[in-house]
Order: structure tokens, then C-alpha cells, then sequence
């Protein structure tokens, strides 16, 4: 099978920080890549929650869509519970 590199490039401090960690772990920087590049295709995506740093949160502009809202989802619940 052909093999490609991969290569990337990160601020200098990152990097001693990577290369201190999979040491200290037994392993090497180019095989802490290759097992997140397995993982990631094993998982399509990434091997775990990625997220905002904050949730965007949206008031509703009334009660009655809140009281909507809630009931909506709470027979939702209830319907995929069975």
C-alpha cells in the first residue's frame, strides 16, 4: 500500500509540549498522528465532542413559545422512550 505524508505545522511550544506528552507516553509524535488519523477515519470525525466553547443560547420571544417549545419536546422524549 502507498503511504502520504501528513504534515502540519504549529507554534513552537505546542509542539515541545506534544513531543514532551507521547514520551512521557511511551510513544512517538508521528505515532500519536497516525493513531488520531486512524481514529478519525474509524469514527468519521473527530474521536471526540467537539463543541463551541460556549453554548449560543436564544431567548424566546414569548411564554407561549416556551410552554410550546417544552411540550414539543418533552412528548418527543416521551415518544422515542416507547
Amino acid at each position: 500500500m502507498a503511504l502520504k505524508q501528513a504534515t502540519t505545522r504549529i507554534e513552537d511550544d505546542e509542539y515541545e509540549l506534544f513531543r514532551a506528552t507521547t514520551r512521557a507516553l511511551g510513544t512517538t509524535p508521528a505515532d500519536a498522528l497516525r493513531m488520531f488519523i486512524y481514529a478519525f477515519n474509524e469514527h468519521r470525525g473527530f474521536p471526540y465532542d467537539v463543541r463551541t466553547s460556549k453554548p449560543t443560547l436564544e431567548a424566546f420571544e414569548t411564554e407561549e413559545d416556551a410552554t410550546r417549545f417544552a411540550t414539543e419536546l418533552a412528548l418527543g422524549v416521551a415518544d422515542a422512550a416507547g
